[in-house]
Order: C-alpha cells, then structure tokens, then sequence
C-alpha cells in the first residue's frame, strides 16, 4: 500500500482491543483468475478492555480486498451498515458474542510484494508476518488476538495435489469437476501472523520423532521434485533441534506433525508459522555437489530457529510489535545455543560478533538507531533488524551468564508455564527471570529502552611496590536519534590476565583466573594484588556485553595475547585489533600520499599462527582473515573507502609476499581429497586452506592452484572458492572467463547455484564491476522479482563490493538509488532494506557523501514511495 505520509504508531499508545476472536473458520477456493476466501468470526467482548463505550469493531483489511458480502449472526449487511476505509471494515451495534462472516476476492497471481497469499512458480504460499494477513480477509491483524483456527482448500486436484496449512489434517474430500478439499484444524491459539497456507504440486520427504514422552510426530518436507536430493540435511537438522530442546529447555513438540516447504520466492529466511514452517529454498536445500559449508550451517541453523519458535514465539508470542525482540532475540540466542552444540563454539562465537560489530553496531550509529524495544515505528517491517535479533540475543546471553545455567534454565521454564497461550512482554520475560533468580533487573533493562553501542574505556595503572593492577573502567554511549542523555548500563565484563610468560594468573585469593565485573556506574575500579610486571589484562572475553572496549593496548601486547590468550575469542580479537591498528595507520598513510610499509609484528605473528598446533584449523582461518573493508568503515570516525580499501590491499598482498612459504605448506596439508561431511574439522580444513588461497592468489603460485581446485574439487565450497579466487584475480586471465562459462554451464538449472554465481560476479573488487552487473541485470537468470536474486547481485555489488560501490563518480549511488525506485513498485520490502547503503552518508568523506545526499534525496523525491521506502530515506536524510 502507497501512503506518501505514513502515520507513526506509537507504544504508549497500545490499548487492548475491544473484541477477541475466539475461533476463526476460514475457507479458500484457489483459482485462475482469483482467490475468493470465506471468514468466519466468532468473536466476543474483550472482558479486560475498560473502554466499553467503543462498541465499534474494526476490522484491518488491504484495500486489495474485493469485498462479495458480509453478514453478522446470520443477516446479511447492506453498505449502509458498515463502513469500508481503504484498510480497515467497520461494523457496529454487535451484541457481547457475534458470529461474523465475509467473503472476499484475492489476486494472488499478481501479488509481487510478497506478503498475504501470493503465488512461486505455480505454487500457493503466504507470508503473514507482520501484517499479511490483512491482505487476505478482514481481520483483528494484530499479535494479541489469539484464536483457535480450522482452515478448508479447496483447489483443482491434478494442478494442486498438496494443500496445506496450519495443524493437523482432519479431511480429505474428493469433489466434483477434479476438485479436492483438504481442511486442517490447530487446536492451539495463535495470533494471524501465524497463519500458512500451501498449494501447489510437490514432492515430500518423510521421517518421525519419538518424543521424550514417547509420541511419534510425522515429519515432512515439502520440495519441488527436482529437488528431493538436497532434503536430508534440513530433516537431520530437524530432529537434532527437536532433541535438543528437549533436552536444554524442556519443550517438547506439541502436534502431531510438522512440516517444512521450500519457496524459491520468499522475502525472509524462513517463517515459523505453527507446524507449517515455510522455507526460503536458501534455507533448506543442500547437498554437497550445490551447497557451501556455512550454507550447511546456515541452514541447520534457520531450521533450529523456526523449530524453536514453536515454543519461543507461538505458544508464548508478542502482545504487540514493539514486544518483537521478546520472541527474536531469545530464539536467536537459542539457535545460537544450538549451533554451538552442534559444531565450533569459539568459532561461532567469534562469527556472531564479528557479524554483530559489522552490521548491528553500523545500525546503532545511524539514522535507523533505535532499542531493541522501540517506542515508535511508521512501517513495522523496517524493525525486522539486527538491532532487534542480533543484539536481542545478546541481552539474553547477558542474562544468561549472569544468572548462571541452572537457574536461566529455571527461568525460563518459569516464563513458558505462566505465559503458556499468551501474547506478553518483554517486561513479563525479565520479571519471570527476577522471580526464578532473586536478581533485581531494574538496571538490566535500560538495554531494552537505550539504544546505541555503549563504549568502555579501560585505563590500567600498575604498583611494582605494591605488586597491584588497578584497572579504572568508564562507561558512556553516544547520543543517538531522539536519545541524547544515556544512563549507565549495567555491563558484565569478563576479564583475566595473562602474564609475561603467557600463563593465566590468578586474580584473587581463591585462585580464580578469570573474573566478571559487573559496571553499574560511570566509572569502576579493580584492583587486583600480588601481579607480576607486564602482564596483561585480558578484557571483554567471549564479548560478555555488546560494547566497544577501548584499552591502549601496545602491538605487542596484543601480539602476546594473539599468541597466548586462555580464552579464544580473545585471542582472536586481539589478532585483529592488531590488524585494525595497522590498517588505519596504513590509510592514513595512503590518504597523505605518503609510502604504505607494514612492520614485522602483524608478519611474525601471522607466520607464526600459520605454525601453530594448539589451534584448530577453522580457528587459523578466522585468526587469517584481516578485518573487513565493512569493518573498517564502520570504525573509521570519517570514511575514506578508496583509502581503506588501498591499505588493506597492501596489507594483504605484503603478507602474501612475506608468507608464500608457510601459506603454501597450509594449503597443502589441507588440500587432501576425502569423503565429503559438513562437519566442524572438515569444514575447518577446507576453510583454512581456502583462506590460505585467498593470500597464494596474491603470488605467483595462485592462478595454478585455484585453476586446479575449481576442476577437481568434489564440492561446491571448494569449487565456489576457487571460482571466487580466479574472478577476483587479475592474473588469472582467460582461466576466469573460462571457469564462469563452464560453472554457469553446469548449473544452469540449479537456481541456488547461480545465485553463487551472480553473487561472485558482483562481488569482484576489480575496477569495472559495475558494468558487468548491468549486463546481467539482463541475464536470462535474473529476475527482479526474486528476492533472492537481487540480493546475490544488486544486494551483494551495493553492500559487499564497496571498492567500486563507492567509485568516486557516484555511479554506484545511481545505480542503487534507480533499483531501489525501480523495486517500490514491485516489492517495498525488499527495496527498502536495498537502501541501507545510503542511509550513512553523512559518515562518509567528500565527495562520497554528498553523492550517497544526492542519490537518497532522489529516492525521496520518488512519487507514490512505499511508506516502508519512505520511513528510512526520511529519517536517513
């Protein structure tokens, strides 16, 4: 829907509604030319709404929605009898119970937005979340109504064999003129954004889980025939996750069946509609001849997510929007739980900050800024944002930590039992963990209403006489929008010691060698006895906060934790804050026009971690990759891409030159042709002696070893990676042009693969990139309509090329700005998170931020902007 001047929707605002639905009966009859759908209503006063003058029940419905009839307990309404607004159907002088019934027509084979009913190749599918449903029927649109629902399809049978939706099946019916009925019945309540529904010809793949109290569930996953080779992942990933949670948080699957289906046109990853998840295909098909390693990890990771939301997000759901990190951030801090289990700890740890520091923390200072319990949106589908999932999942992990296994354990339990068939708070999840702790959280949770990074500064201060380190914390957070003044967080801190031999010491008299410092105020101090000189404070370990810690390490000091730390998040971290050092005094070398040199200590300490083995190989990968350019535009205090993008490149290439040896002998023993298994030590390995590629690339050994990996690798992480590294080369010569035709050759009909294959294309941070892109942006293979193909090749060129992104002639700011008005019309969804680049430039040096004004301004200047559009470039500008 088009609104050029969106209202905003406030949290102090929220008021119970006047009615509640207690059972919903919906039926569709799918057709060619148009859907017409059939609601019942049964619905009663709400008991707790205390204004009981508004006897008016207002309904939300698209105006998209051709309205056949309505009537109210058996009486058919005239147009006098009810009000019909663009989005919303009102209806008057109902009695305390009333039954409701409208029929409405639906045209889902033109609905490019991708929210409601709409159709994928052929196939029926929904997506309700936040507010779809309203494009389906009238309807109280909102999380806190809660209704038992029973849903009939009716469709032709040889055209849409499968039809699907939410519950458990409890009819198949044979009608007449081929058509088939199937109707399906949820016994638990459930808001409408939870609402699916599927039809279309597919396949399935079938399995059970015997529960912990021994019920069988039938599990199906749903695909488009060609596909029923890449489902055995997603499935053992399944019945892993429901395990787990039976064993970590005590839920246990409530239906009789759950099942998955894969949509190749999806704006989302996934959605957690009850026991009818619906798929991004991206997030469910692999195998190893099609599918990367971290796609394998992904996507056990998303299956993990949706699963668990049965219990974190549908038996327990949001009362209201603002309450969206109640539901997000706990499941993703529970999936990340999961993935832990499953493979590397540190290793995902050490994925999930770096994420968070790159794309969250740009997020908290820009335009967009906002808590992870907002008090005011325009467009609701603009709060799905790592603010709201990936540092949501970071308070829970304070929580986590400061509560302690058991009694987190506790309290959750505590939340799910006295919230069981609701829709609650945030407040009503911090007090179940106060009740089930003892802890007062008051503090706590600032980090729900305060948004922006909060920022540490640690100053240490040492005694030889008195053999004591005082270490004086301060806190502070920036101003951000329509937040100046910020009180103090409460911040656990988790620190140790390392000393100059690189032993852990011991921080107190009962020995422990690694303590958490809980900050409340301003400024803490520490002070910690018995300390030899040069040791070493080992701060923020496993990032027990979401904040920006400044301490004035010394190179080597960091080099020695890099080496030494006890703790492996940190042992990372220092590596690259090494690298962060470097790499700014490298540009602003290279903005002075002065010689770029790289001293020995990054050389020495990389050469020797490429010796180490007391590290595992995917840790050795992670501690090899120097700092995004993504990274160091978001700590940079004004942004000078070419500059960063110069010095990091003469970082890199010097290593290469330094370490050819060593990098050399990496990759070799890692090269070994095995039986491929998407486990942690194999993709380890193969990540490791990928990275090492990245580097030999750089030296007169690449070309040849890349060519040889891209025609005998057995699976695509290696041959992806090989393509990747022969594209970005500019040795490689005919050998790239060669690799792209017989990749696109061999997976033509693999629409995940060519995604790849975009993606590769577009990411190549050559000079001339661009032009590239816009020729295939004609490509057979493209389609503006996809969302994922336009985030593999207009996403990927805007959001991770920013070397050509940000050319100095704005060419790359035009072209953003032209599909981003281009897709308002199609998808606003997805042309609205497309916009993101823009929304920084005033961080952004001359004249790139004047360009990124011009080309966001004329993305306002858009007519009939899409208030989702409209929200982000308006505040951006």
């Amino acid at each position: 829907m088009k609104d050029a001047l969106p209202r905003t929707i406030y949290l102090e605002d929220y008021r119970v509604s006047n009615y509640l639905i207690d059972r919903t009966e919906l039926c569709f009859l799918l057709g060619d030319e148009f859907t017409t759908v059939t609601t019942k209503l049964h619905v009663r006063r709400n008991p707790d709404c205390v204004e009981l003058s508004a006897e008016a029940l207002v309904l939300d419905g698209s105006a998209s929605l051709q309205l056949l009839s309505i009537a109210v307990d058996g009486r058919v309404l005239n147009e006098s009898d009810y009000r019909r607004d663009e989005d919303t159907l009102t209806l008057w002088g109902l009695s305390e119970r009333a039954f409701i019934e409208t029929t409405v027509q639906i045209k889902p084979q033109l609905n490019t937005s991708l929210n409601g009913l709409y159709q994928s190749r052929g196939m029926y599918c929904t997506q309700c979340e936040a507010q779809g449903f309203r494009q389906i029927t009238f309807y109280l649109d909102r999380p806190d109504i809660m209704s038992e629902f029973s849903t009939r399809i009716v469709a032709d049978e040889q055209r849409y064999p499968v039809l699907l939706s939410n519950g458990n099946c409890i009819a198949k019916e044979s009608l007449d003129d081929g058509q088939h009925a199937v109707t399906w019945h949820d016994p638990f309540v459930k808001p409408a954004y939870l609402f699916a529904l599927v039809a279309g010809t597919l396949a399935v793949i079938e399995d059970n889980f015997v529960t912990c109290s021994g019920r069988t569930i039938a599990l199906k996953i749903y695909v488009e025939d060609k596909d029923k080779d890449k489902c055995a992942h997603a499935m053992t990933s399944l019945k892993k996750s429901m395990r787990w949670d039976e064993q970590v948080y005590g839920r246990e699957y409530d239906l009789d069946i759950f099942m998955i289906v894969a949509v190749d046109d999806f704006n989302m990853g996934a959605m957690e509609n009850k026991g009818l998840n619906i798929f991004n295909t991206a997030a469910v098909l692999a195998n190893q001849a099609t599918t990367m390693d971290a796609t394998f990890q992904n996507i056990e990771a998303i299956v993990a997510h949706e699963y668990f939301h049965n219990w974190s997000g549908n038996r327990v759901t949001c009362r209201d929007w603002f309450q969206l990190s109640l539901k997000e951030g706990f499941t993703v801090f529970r999936d990340a739980q999961f993935s832990a289990d499953m493979n590397s700890p540190i290793v995902k740890r050490i994925q999930d900050v770096s994420f968070l520091r790159t794309h969250q923390f740009a997020e908290d200072g820009g335009p967009m800024s906002h808590p992870v319990q907002p008090d005011a949106y325009m467009e609701i589908n603009n709060f799905y944002t790592v603010t709201i999932y990936e540092k949501g999942a970071e308070l829970i992990g304070m929580l986590h930590s400061m509560l302690g296994v058991e009694t987190f354990r506790q309290a959750s339990d505590l939340y799910f039992e006295r919230h069981d068939g609701q829709a609650v708070t945030i407040e009503d999840f911090v007090v179940a963990m106060e009740d089930a702790s003892g802890r007062d959280l008051q503090q706590f949770r600032r980090w729900y209403k305060q948004s922006g990074t909060p920022r540490v500064d640690v100053k240490s201060v040492y005694s030889k006489s008195r053999r004591e380190l005082t270490l004086t914390f301060q806190q502070a957070c920036p101003a951000t929008p329509g937040q100046v003044e910020k009180a103090p967080f409460q911040i656990p801190i988790r620190c140790g010691l390392i000393d100059a031999k690189g032993m852990p010491v011991a921080l107190n008299t009962a020995g422990d060698e690694e303590l958490v410092v809980e900050l409340t105020e301003e400024t803490h101090q520490l002070v910690i006895d018995n300390v030899e000189a040069g040791a070493v404070p080992s701060l923020l370990r496993g990032f027990s906060a979401p904040v920006k810690l400044n301490y004035a390490y010394t190179s080597d000091e960091l080099a020695h934790l890099m080496a030494h730390d006890s703790d492996g998040f940190n042992r990372w971290d220092a590596g690259q804050q090494l690298a962060i050092n470097i790499l700014n005094e490298q540009t602003e070398n290279s903005r002075a026009a002065r010689p770029l040199q790289l001293g020995g200590t990054l050389v020495e300490t990389y050469r020797q971690l490429l010796s180490s083995t007391d590290v595992d190989a995917g840790m050795i990968a992670l501690m090899l990759q120097l700092p995004s350019e993504a990274l160091l535009h978001e700590n940079a205090g004004e942004v000078y891409p070419l500059a960063i993008h110069d010095a990091r490149e003469f970082v890199k290439l010097t290593l290469a030159a330094m370490l050819k040896e060593p990098l050399f002998d990496l990759y070799q023993r890692h090269n070994q042709r095995q039986v491929y298994a998407p486990d942690a030590q194999q993709i380890g390995s193969r990540s490791v002696k990928n990275a090492a590629l990245d580097y030999l690339m750089l030296t007169d050994v690449g070309v040849e070893l890349a060519w040889q990996q891209f025609c005998d690798a057995n699976n695509m992480t290696d041959q992806a990676a090989a393509l990747r590294a022969l594209v970005s080369c500019s040795a490689s010569g005919d050998l790239a042009t060669r690799a792209l035709t017989q990749f696109e050759k061999q997976w033509r009909d693999e629409t995940l693969v060519i995604n790849l294959w975009l993606q590769i294309q577009a990411t190549d941070q050559r000079r001339g990139t661009l032009k590239r892109v816009e020729n295939l942006l004609t490509n057979d293979h493209f389609s503006l309509k996809n969302p994922n193909k336009v985030r593999s090749l207009i996403g990927a060129y805007c959001s991770a090329n920013l070397v050509n992104f940000h050319a100095v002639s704005g060419e790359g700011y035009a072209f953003l700005a032209d599909y981003v008005m281009q897709l308002n019309g199609i998808n606003p969804q997805i042309a609205a998170r497309l916009v993101t680049p823009l929304t920084r430039w005033r961080k952004y040096a001359q004249p790139h931020g004047q360009l990124m004004h011009g080309a966001l301004q004329q993305v306002a200047d858009h007519p009939g902007l899409a208030k989702d559009v409209h929200e982000i470039v308006v505040k951006s500008l």
